[in-house]
């Protein structure tokens, strides 16, 4: 492995070290520098393109600044930078500023203009531009700005007469009760749908009382209709908080509801779609609205979202709702109502989530299926409820919140525990397995309640099958928490043994033998820390096998024999049998692309056991020597887990299909899929395109694009091990393949988090060695690359003492110098860029000076300026050319060649100087050789 970066590179110190700006001056400063050097340093660092960091600067130099006209510069500083990060409202607001205090400033009334234009607001822009040009009416900037804003103002003025017209054709169509003619009312509802997804035709269809025609379409019960009005109504939401209320406020919160929990399961996820929109707009608020239209409407987002988690809670409920509108229900609730981040503060939703709707929530997870009385529900709806349990415990910050938890969970358990006969009992057991699958603090203390674990002990004997299923999944659950799994192996093992033995129902034998198998796997992957008798294990895993292929079997049953490879998989004698198993793997596979999405923790697990992609450290020798002194246990590497036996399985799942299984698990959208489930996946692709020769293949099924949502969101491990895939597969495939078209830009921000310090030294390296093959491509991707400010990362890697590492960001930065800005970033004053590019032309390392001497070729051929600074950055710099073209590299004599042209033709000073030195002679030489064309 590469070491962890940190240290500079021995041999060469800098008189400053490249700049590395953190977006904030530091606080030991403040006390030493005026407003007047700040403004300096912004306009330097917006000068080298570090936007961020100049808006920093320039707004802790209006904190020191009390003069009107110093703080109108500096606003107008502020609004060109936010214009670069592409905030324009701020943009906007700043420049207005500006103008306040100087009503002549020209280029805050340009820089107003631009904010607007990409506001909407073209009648303002227009107005600030007449204005630039009536001071300035010689700039042909001006003339030619107002000139296109001029065309752009009539065209749109155009379509949106010809849309009037259009929108209430559409409308007239869809609600014409007596139109046969089925092609014109889909054409019709089509184009209403993509019009509502542009601002000026959401805007217009809102304006022209087009909220109540959409209400008559959802009130016709017709799906293709109704499917329509919510598509339509998706548009008008998004973005936009004053329409979202406005909309809210007209169709009111019981109508959407009732329209989630429709039959008609296309329509009810339509439905879910746009409640989530409408939550994101009410969260999020003013993204797309028109200047001056919040002002209009007093807004509460807070009621308005309560209001509407109040009907999802009383949907989850009410008896008359489908069983797929429940689900979307739960999954609407487990994305909306939990905070994103710990670093919010406010968990306050979730606390009155907790108080108002938890008894509703359990009222789902423990329907037994088949009983009197019971919910609809599907595969699915115990799973998403365990989910949502445990992401809205997650979000709790305090023993207090926690405890008020325990203490609903527990007095519902009671409450079916006690005086509800045998039903209740079954209900109270079912609501364990889902607090077990979910919080599991939560099952733990609800399973210490009296009679529970008896309960379930004594059912497990039931001679009713829904009873024992009910029982056995309980006592499975509880055996995955290591508090309980020593009383269950006490208590239970012979039991789960009689009923897998004498059970006569496929069902409950199943259940009862991945049981077994979870006690059975306590000792992980250590070799010497075995539960069962030699054999039996692989007795186990051949049955597990045996059901998992049974097609005769149902899903539902199936999946369990998958729980079971999950543990039984830690013997690596399973896992080689389970890979000859061709039809086993596709049995799974084909599981993983089911209708029933409880299956994908399962799957992944087992898959991260055959590829051993688990974290293993090595354990340090010297720790060893003590164990065994003090006869203390050490875990044991099993024969079979050694890298040939894991690179020969690894080829086998890739035979069988594993990475279409696994781009299918990743397209679910639903709640099964965790942060957890997707580290898991991540950890198998990671596996997977280990070796170069396997990466063509896995991008060719689909695993380049089920990469990329794996390496934006889940845990911290899970996104970088599948950022970590898309660098391997980056350095080594053409990325325009692996990633055509736009998925290629997706890309970019998951490599630059592999750059981040806290990443390891490997991880470092290939980020840096994917964004070289991507800059090298195209313009944009470099924009791309400079936009997720990687430059700075970039540039502090040159300095790291690993030389793999070191040469990695050189190289990355002779492909970014491709790019102005980068040019611009070598000429910025204080900056020592060009100084350190120059010297490593000069280092011994041969891979380092051609990578430095790269770029110096590229940069005095794109930018002239930077010929003139080389003399001027390091005495060295005629004997570091020098030896470049009397080097025995030809490539580097070439580099060196290009140096040297493009300095000479630079400026008249700079030849004169490099002409008064023995580069001519040697020039000459290499003139006449022939051996180099």
């Amino acid at each position: 492995g590469v070491p962890v970066p940190g240290r500079p590179c021995p041999g060469f110190i800098p008189e400053q070290p490249p700049m590395r700006a953190q977006g904030r001056v530091p606080a030991a400063a403040h006390r030493q520098v005026t407003a007047e050097q700040l403004r300096a340093r912004g306009n330097a660092l917006f000068q080298a393109g570090d936007h961020g960091a100049a808006l920093a600067a320039y707004t802790e130099a209006l904190s020191l600044s009390d003069v009107a006209s110093e703080r109108a510069v500096l606003h107008r500083n502020r609004a060109a930078c936010y214009l670069k990060l592409e905030d324009y409202t701020k943009a906007e607001a700043d420049a207005t500023k500006a103008i306040e205090a100087d009503g002549r400033d020209v280029k805050a009334l340009f820089r107003r203009s631009q904010a607007l234009q990409q506001l909407g607001r073209l009648d303002q822009a227009v107005s600030d531009l007449q204005r630039c040009v009536s001071l300035e009416p010689r700039n042909k900037a001006f003339q030619e700005a107002l000139r296109a804003l001029g065309s752009s103002m009539h065209e749109k003025m155009k379509a949106m007469s010809c849309m009037d017209s259009k929108v209430e054709q559409m409308f007239q169509i869809l609600l014409d009760l007596d139109e046969k003619d089925a092609d014109k009312k889909q054409k019709a509802a089509q184009n209403l749908i993509v019009l509502a997804r542009e601002e000026a035709g959401a805007e217009k269809i809102f304006q022209s009382d087009g909220v109540r025609l959409l209400m008559q379409l959802l009130d016709t019960a017709k799906a293709d209709l109704m499917l329509a009005a919510l598509r339509t109504l998706v548009g008008l939401c998004s973005g936009h908080r004053s329409r979202t209320t406005a909309i809210l406020a007209e169709l009111g919160a019981p109508r959407l509801a009732a329209v989630l929990g429709v039959e008609h399961e296309q329509v009810s996820l339509a439905a879910c779609n746009l409640l989530h929109v409408m939550f994101d707009s009410l969260k999020e608020g003013l993204q797309k609205d028109f200047r001056g239209k919040e002002d209009a409407v007093v807004l509460d987002s807070s009621r308005d979202l309560k209001l509407l988690i109040k009907h999802l809670l009383e949907l989850l409920v009410l008896e008359g709702a489908s069983a797929h509108g429940r689900d979307n229900a739960l999954n609407l609730l487990i994305k909306v109502v939990p905070r994103k981040s710990p670093k919010e503060t406010n968990n306050s939703l979730s606390l009155w989530v907790i108080d108002q709707g938890l008894k509703k929530i359990l009222e789902v997870g423990s329907t037994v299926c088949g009983s009197l009385g019971s919910l609809p529900v599907t595969e699915n709806s115990r799973m998403s409820t365990s989910v949502l349990l445990s992401k809205l415990y997650e979000d709790l910050k305090c023993d207090a919140e926690r405890e008020n938890f325990h203490h609903l969970c527990e007095d519902y358990v009671r409450s079916w525990f006690e005086g509800h006969e045998l039903p209740g009992k079954l209900r109270a057991i079912q609501t364990v397995s889902c607090l077990l699958q979910g919080p599991s603090d939560a099952g733990n203390r609800v399973l210490e309640l009296e009679g529970i674990m008896d309960s379930v002990l004594s059912l497990c004997a039931s001679v009713s099958e829904a009873h024992q299923l009910v029982a056995v999944e309980a006592l499975i659950h509880a055996a995955d928490k290591a508090k309980r799994a020593s009383f269950i192996t006490a208590n239970g093992v012979n039991l789960l043994k009689e009923i897998y033995k004498h059970s006569e129902r496929d069902s409950i034998r199943i259940r009862a033998l991945v049981g077994l198998c979870k006690l059975g796997s306590a000792g992980g992957t250590d070799f010497s820390m075995k539960q069962f008798a030699e054999g039996s294990t692989m007795k186990l895993a051949k049955q597990c096998r045996k059901w998992l292929c049974n097609e005769a079997i149902d899903a539902g049953t199936r999946r369990w024999a998958v729980e079971g490879l999950a543990y039984l998989t830690f013997d690596a004698d399973v896992k080689e049998e389970f890979v000859e198993d061709k039809a086993a793997m596709q049995a799974m596979f084909h599981l993983a692309k089911s209708e029933d999405r409880s299956v994908l923790y399962a799957v992944a697990s087992t898959l991260v056991n055959c590829t051993n992609s688990y974290d293993h450290e090595e354990p340090d020798p010297q720790m060893l020597e003590l164990a065994k002194y003090a006869k203390q246990h050490i875990p044991e590497q099993h024969p079979k887990d050694k890298p040939e036996f894991v690179k020969r399985r690894v080829r086998k799942l890739l035979t069988a299909g594993v990475v279409s299984a696994l781009a299918c698990m990743v397209k679910s959208e639903n709640p099964a899929l965790t942060s957890s489930c997707r580290e898991l996946i991540s950890r198998v692709f990671l596996a997977l395109v280990e070796d170069a020769e396997d990466r063509g293949g896995v991008v060719a099924q689909g695993g380049g694009k089920a990469l990329i949502p794996l390496s934006l969101e889940g845990t911290e491990v899970g996104q970088t091990k599948a950022a970590q895939a898309l660098a391997k597969i980056t350095i080594t495939s053409n990325p325009e393949m692996a990633f055509p078209g736009e998925r290629i830009y997706e890309v970019v921000r998951p490599l630059v988090s592999l750059l981040h310090l806290q990443r390891t030294g490997l991880e470092n390296f290939e980020g840096l060695m994917a964004l070289t093959n991507l800059a090298g491509i195209s313009e944009r991707l470099r924009q791309k690359i400079l936009k997720e400010r990687a430059v700075p990362m970039i540039e502090g890697y040159m300095f790291e003492e690993h030389e793999l590492i070191r040469l990695a960001a050189t190289e990355c930065m002779c492909n970014m110098a491709m790019s102005k800005e980068v040019q611009e970033m070598f000429l910025a004053e204080g900056s020592d860029r060009l100084k350190l590019m120059v010297l490593y032309s000069g280092e011994e390392d041969e891979k380092l000076r051609r990578a430095a001497s790269g770029t110096l070729a590229m940069l005095t051929a794109l930018h002239p300026p930077i010929c003139k600074r080389i003399p001027q950055v390091t005495v060295h710099w005629l004997e570091i050319l020098q030896a470049l073209l009397l080097s025995p590299s030809a490539e580097l004599q070439h580099r060196g060649a290009v140096v040297v042209m493009n300095m000479m033709a630079a400026a008249r000073e700079v030849a004169e100087q490099l002409i008064a030195s023995e580069m001519l002679e040697i020039l000459s030489v290499l003139a006449k050789d022939k051996d180099k064309p």
